[in-house]
């Protein structure tokens, strides 16, 4: 017998409850959006999500840093807190371990060179074995960094000026001609350190002078309208606070006095050990053979091995001493007095109180059709600069 109307309303449901629900939830998307929800829809789908503005903004240029006063000099410190505080390029550092200053252009070959990271807040950073050319070699060749080629590589701050024929072992200068070389541009940034006179608070200010140049470079690099084909020598005054503005300068032939002082006196070394004024040299050779055999059967870590040296034997069977003379040296700079020079020569600008700003090549000058250029980039520069720090009227 049929069940009443009244029995089939009370009869249970024999479909599990989430899965009513879950045809519920299907049957309701396909039905057509009321006019209000699809505009609101729309309009969602149109507002960029927070994630999705980050993924869309342009990435920011990507500056290499170096420096030759090494991982932990200030003048490094000084400027990767300058950059990471300007906000405007993704900084990435490879430094020396220690200090050096005067290598040169010198390069590690045959060695092991290792790369150690190291904390710089907002940097990227690795000390590195090496001489600073090392570093800027390695860190282009994509060995130690994901990225392809920084924008732009800075040398600096390094401590002390880079005039000159100082450019020739200064190790500041070969790291960015390094980076010329292989095509990326460069820049270096010294400071006219001055003992009992110039402090590390100096390397600062230093760093916020040349932070509007750094910034010109890279808007240049960017339009391709940078100065090809030359790296720029920049030179800070001693008292950076108390500078006189930039200034476009020739390298000079400025060379400081080197000046050698002995540090050790000389001693007489002997470079034998006698086994006896009146053997002869039967008797040695068969010395010679008994400790060799008794060392090389004993082969013990705790036996002492003596090293007998036959320097030359007389013909009454007498060795001869050869006397070894070893002195030590130490070599110093000396600056000198600079006399008659133009006002647009680097070192003069730097006494001056002026910032420097030389051009250079990669064998050392630069040909006089760049200097032209070269003095329109660096106005142009500064009055960006300068538009820039100007008070809103």
């Amino acid at each position: 017998m049929a069940a009443s109307s009244g029995d089939e309303s009370r009869r249970p449901n024999p479909l599990p409850s989430g899965l009513v629900s879950n045809l519920q939830s299907v049957l309701a998307a396909r039905r057509p959006p009321s006019p209000e929800d699809a505009g609101s829809t729309a309009a969602e789908a149109e507002a960029p999500t927070a994630e999705t503005a980050a993924d869309d903004a342009p990435a920011k240029p990507v500056v290499l840093l170096t420096c030759a006063g090494g991982i932990q000099s200030p003048g490094l410190a000084a400027l990767v807190d300058a950059l990471v505080k300007g906000g405007r390029c993704d900084v990435h550092v490879c430094a020396p371990e220690s200090d050096k200053p005067v290598c040169g252009h010198s390069i590690t070959i045959r060695q092991t060179v290792s790369a150690t990271s190291v904390h710089f807040t907002g940097a990227k950073a690795f000390e590195i074995s090496g001489t600073p050319v090392d570093c800027i070699s390695l860190a282009l060749s994509g060995r130690l960094f994901s990225w392809s080629a920084p924008a732009l590589v800075i040398s600096g701050i390094n401590t002390g000026p880079n005039c000159g024929y100082e450019m020739f072992h200064s190790s500041a200068i070969a790291a960015a001609r390094e980076a010329l070389m292989c095509g990326v541009p460069s820049i270096a940034i010294s400071l006219n350190w001055k003992k009992d006179e110039t402090k590390d608070d100096d390397f600062k200010d230093a760093a916020g002078l040349c932070l509007p140049l750094i910034h010109a470079a890279l808007a240049d690099i960017e339009k391709g309208t940078f100065l090809k084909g030359c790296l720029l020598n920049v030179g800070v005054p001693s008292s950076p606070a108390a500078n006189k503005g930039f200034k476009l300068t020739k390298q000079s032939i400025y060379s400081p006095a080197q000046s050698w002082q002995a540090v050790s006196t000389s001693r007489p070394q002997p470079a034998a050990h006698f086994m006896g004024m009146h053997q002869s040299l039967g008797i040695q050779l068969a010395q010679l053979g008994k400790d060799a055999s008794a060392a090389g059967a004993a082969r013990r870590g705790s036996t002492q091995r003596k090293t007998v040296e036959v320097e030359s034997v007389a013909a009454a069977g007498k060795q001869q001493a050869r006397e070894v003379v070893k002195k030590s040296f130490r070599a110093e700079f000396i600056e000198k007095l600079h006399k008659d020079l133009d006002d647009d020569i680097d070192v003069r600008a730097l006494e001056n109180g002026f910032i420097s700003v030389t051009p250079l090549n990669v064998h050392g000058h630069v040909e006089p059709e760049l200097e032209a250029p070269a003095s329109d980039w660096l106005s142009a520069a500064v009055a960006v600069s300068e538009e820039k720090e100007a008070p809103a009227t």
